[in-house]
């Protein structure tokens, strides 16, 4: 477990061309209410979160749009929230936050 995420609780921006959702919503430049650090949430690392829609949608947006922001594929430096109703995860990179 981490340390509890500074922006945990708040509301930031997406950055541009962070991709589209797993149900074809562009989610850039989007409201995006942070819980925490991804492993905070879950107990694990986002890639052994096997089955959970928000991993799995993650990934698929790093495979289709991994070079925009400098987002690690293989990094945990990701944070899980929710656009709406639906959850997402996120790389610190493709938000639009101070580090």
């Amino acid at each position: 477990m981490r340390e509890k995420f500074k922006y945990a609780g708040q509301t930031v921006k997406t950055k541009q061309g962070v991709g589209i959702s797993s149900f074809g919503q562009d989610m850039s430049g989007q409201d995006f209410v942070i819980e925490d650090w991804w492993e905070n949430v879950s107990g694990c690392s986002w890639m052994y979160a096997a089955g959970n829609p928000a991993a799995l949608e993650y990934a698929i947006r790093h495979a289709k749009y991994g070079d925009n922001n400098n987002v690690s594929l293989f990094g945990n430096d990701v944070v899980y929230g929710k656009i709406g109703t639906f959850g997402h995860i996120f790389h610190v990179n493709e938000l639009e936050i101070e580090l």
